[in-house]
């Protein structure tokens, strides 16, 4: 039977449908909203097994978005994703470096992703800022790299690119750090999830 449901309660709904299908499913309190956007987002339930969250990675993540710190993503399709007048509200923009022509070129004159170009460029921005990561492993390399040379200190890394090429190995390079970060452990992932984890950090303050 379908049910009628107005537009306005589709997502409330959609939510009730999600921790029923979890049943007694343990979530911890403070990543259980993550995880149950990013499912709502996909209709993938392995999220609630394989979303990694370093300790209070969520309530960092919030404290950084409330002090007005920026959002650095990989892709345009996570940026158009991000609600960006909630963040515009506590101070924030989202930032993609990825389509500029100097970043092409500068990539293809070094022999190296644009990712990594942009994660380059994104060191140099004068806030903090989360890192939102859905596509490009270099994208993770690169940070991880930075972070180690002390050229960086991300308040958060979101770590959900999909794919099969370095994906896991760049995703455990992250977990294994002590940044904060929330990771989508294994091939799953995608600018979707980046994107569903910053608003659902985001609609934790404004709504």
């Amino acid at each position: 039977m379908i049910e009628q449901i107005k537009p306005m309660d589709i997502e409330k709904r959609s939510f009730e449908i999600i921790t029923q299908l979890l049943g007694d499913r343990p979530l911890d309190p403070e990543n259980e909203l993550v995880i149950k956007r990013a499912i709502h987002t996909s209709a993938d339930f392995d999220y609630a097994d394989n979303l990694i969250f370093s300790e209070h990675a969520v309530s960092k993540g919030i404290e950084a978005l409330r002090g007005g710190c920026d959002i650095v993503t990989d892709t345009q399709m996570a940026k158009a994703g991000i609600n960006k007048t909630i963040l515009g509200r506590l101070g924030g923009e989202v930032h993609c470096f990825m389509s500029d022509a100097d970043v092409a070129a500068e990539a293809k004159e070094r022999g190296i992703t644009r990712a990594i170009v942009s994660m380059e460029r994104a060191a140099k921005l004068p806030k903090p800022c989360i890192f939102a990561i859905g596509n490009a492993p270099t994208a993770l390399i690169s940070l991880h790299e930075q972070i180690l040379a002390g050229k960086l200190a991300p308040a958060l890394i979101i770590g959900v690119p999909v794919g099969f090429v370095n994906v896991v190995e760049s995703k455990e390079l992250i977990i294994a750090s002590d940044t904060p970060h929330i990771v989508a452990r294994g091939r799953k992932g995608g600018s979707n999830i980046a994107a569903a984890i910053c608003n659902a950090l985001l609609y934790q303050i404004l709504r």
